[in-house]
């Protein structure tokens, strides 16, 4: 898998698979696991959830997520990093879960409509350029089951500086840009605010329902 070239995209790719969990313990001030704890509060995860974390870096989100669906729900990681990837599986071996992950980029999801019931983008929309962000929300609308929603976590516009700075010098993606992602896309948010770390904030939107959908065909 370390060997598998990675796919195309627009967005930027991270390849240090190495040193990852430890920026994302420094970027958290050692919370790490609040944030992904807290980031699963918002799914509302339930067992026998489907779910999809998009650019999952090292599986961490993924493999907490397979402990709350008990098994009887399937939780997929993505990300368009080779080493990534390799490095998520081997978490998932190790801890003995059964969370699956595969290279792939978030423009193009590899999976038929109406797959998902929870879908993650954490700290990856900042990755992406304007347009392929905008086909990254069409993808997960399109991914997602009727009713099913996506939780995305991603920083605000707070000046940043020092060692941090350094490493997310090349963005952010304020909450309302993220509320007018999911509703060009077709979703309804249902929740935003401040994840209360850093500078954090969190959308929850949802895919539309039935009844929604007979709604707008009766206008």
């Amino acid at each position: 898998m370390d060997q598998q070239a990675a796919p195309r995209t627009h967005g930027l790719v991270l390849h240090w698979a190495a040193r990852y969990d430890l920026l994302a313990w420094l970027l958290t001030h050692g919370r790490e696991r609040e944030l992904r704890e807290t980031i699963v509060r918002l799914a509302s995860l339930k067992r026998g959830d489907d779910v999809l974390d998009i650019g999952c870096g090292t599986g961490t989100l993924a493999i907490t997520a397979s402990q709350h669906v008990a098994g009887r729900g399937a939780v997929t990681g993505i990300d368009a990093s080779p080493s990534m990837i390799a490095r998520a599986n081997r978490k998932a071996t190790k801890a003995g879960v059964r969370a699956t992950f595969q290279v792939a980029v978030a423009e193009a999801l590899p999976f038929p409509d109406r797959h998902f019931d929870v879908v993650f983008s954490t700290l990856m929309l900042h990755h992406l350029p304007r347009k392929t962000r905008q086909e990254c929300a069409k993808e997960i609308e399109r991914v997602l089951k009727v009713g099913g929603r996506v939780v995305a976590v991603d920083f605000g516009r707070t000046e940043r500086r020092g060692l941090l700075a350094h490493f997310h010098r090349h963005g952010h993606v304020a909450i309302e840009d993220m509320v007018n992602l999911f509703v060009a896309a077709g979703l309804t948010p249902t929740r935003t605010g401040p994840v209360g770390m850093n500078d954090l904030n969190f959308v929850v939107a949802e895919a539309p329902r039935p009844e929604a959908l007979d709604r707008g065909g009766d206008g």
